[in-house]
């Protein structure tokens, strides 16, 4: 389930790519165990009531036996609690917000997320942009919905600590879905900031940029996104400014060249461009690593019970699992059921090769997890390998 259609189909339409992709090779092999094949229904992500009743409804009629999906974060909380309610075993591919696993569902059992918020990583090496760390005025442009409201507040912890005397300016809160930055963007002009942070997404994204270059925006303050190139890679245009910090949201970019990984990489970022006939996001390589971390969970539990495993057999051995996959090595935690994994960002250019921006693979920047878990977490958990904990959870989520 994600979204196919309108502004944010730019952002989930990948995952569904990138899920079929997974599933045509496991169905080549014959199967899950090599024998039993998967059946793929696809639906539309819409608000979170018709999304839950959808849930129940492929449960009760369609027989499903794993979910997954989910891009947006207003969605993950609604259908946490009804997949634990169905037993129901769930992979969210996106869909984050500090509040599933805080409040929704702080006792996981049969539901997972295998994307991990990285609203604070753009400013984790601000030393690559010695400008942006001298900035002590910042304004922001965030969805009004849970993800924006996280991404905000990640920001200003990571702020205190990386930018101290810096001070927010300016705060603007479009719906989620909307056409028209225009307020939003004229009151950032106004009160001057030396740089702008959003976390606006998907086709509103795009609609937000190309509206910014009529007020010539990108030339009055510094930019930074959390999210901006998360996008399927040719929804950004050469229109964009260069050389603004565009996060992607996740671990993978598709010209970030790993070395430990180049080959792998290689060879899925070729057959997902033969197979779709356009570059993947993070969404797409989300929904594969989703789905060849169930089939690892499968054959594992295959091998220490013999034959096909119950539910709670594969959910064992989903916890504690680690996957090398196309953009490097992810993690699930055994006590909240979140997956860890680094995170990329860079700077925005033109190239030559591309009929769209793309980041700058010379100067790409990888967060560790743990380093943006101690940022979020705060110089007096600084020694703990841990990501925020349930009181820290609390007054972020509030």
């Amino acid at each position: 389930m994600t979204f196919h259609t309108g502004a944010a189909a730019v952002l989930g339409e990948p995952m569904y790519k990138g899920h079929i992709l997974a599933a045509e090779e496991i169905n080549a092999k014959g199967g899950l165990l090599g024998k039993r094949k998967i059946e793929t229904i696809r639906r539309r992500e819409r608000r979170h009531r018709c999304n839950v009743k959808e849930l129940r409804r492929m449960k009760a009629s369609e027989k499903i036996d794993f979910f997954t999906g989910i891009t947006s974060s207003g969605n993950t909380p609604a259908l946490g609690p009804v997949a634990e309610e169905l037993k129901l075993l769930t992979i969210f591919v996106d869909g984050c917000t500090d509040f599933l696993f805080d409040k929704a569902v702080p006792n996981p059992h049969y539901i997972f997320r295998i994307t991990n918020i990285q609203s604070a990583t753009a400013y984790v090496r601000h030393g690559d942009r010695p400008d942006l760390a001298q900035a002590r005025k910042i304004a922001h442009i965030h969805p009004d919905y849970s993800y924006g409201r996280n991404a905000f507040d990640h920001v200003k912890i990571v702020m205190e600590q990386l930018m101290p005397g810096a001070q927010v300016v300016s705060e603007g809160w479009p719906k989620l879905g909307t056409t028209d930055f225009a307020t939003h963007i004229t009151k950032a002009i106004s009160a001057k900031p030396d740089l702008l942070v959003s976390s606006v997404w998907g086709g509103d994204y795009v609609a937000m940029y190309k509206q910014a270059l009529r007020y010539d925006m990108f030339k009055k303050m510094k930019f930074a996104s959390t999210i901006a190139f998360g996008v399927a890679p040719h929804a950004i245009g050469k229109d964009h400014p260069e050389g603004a910090i565009a996060g992607v949201h996740s671990n993978y970019y598709f010209n970030f060249r790993r070395t430990e990984v180049a080959a792998q990489r290689h060879l899925r970022l070729k057959k997902y461009f033969d197979r779709w006939k356009e570059y993947p996001n993070f969404q797409a390589e989300g929904a594969y690593v989703t789905m060849h971390m169930l089939e690892m969970a499968i054959d594992r539990a295959n091998r220490l019970g013999g034959g096909w495993p119950e539910d709670d057999a594969i959910i064992g051995q989903l916890e504690n699992l680690g996957h090398s996959g196309p953009a490097g090595y992810v993690y699930f935690r055994p006590d909240n059921h979140q997956a860890y994994k680094d995170a990329v960002t860079g700077f925005s250019m033109n190239s030559k090769e591309y009929e769209f921006q793309i980041l700058d693979p010379k100067r790409m920047i990888t967060i560790p997890s743990a380093t943006s878990r101690r940022l979020l977490a705060g110089p007096r958990r600084a020694d703990l390998h841990v990501h925020l904990d349930r009181q820290d959870l609390a007054k972020v989520s509030a």
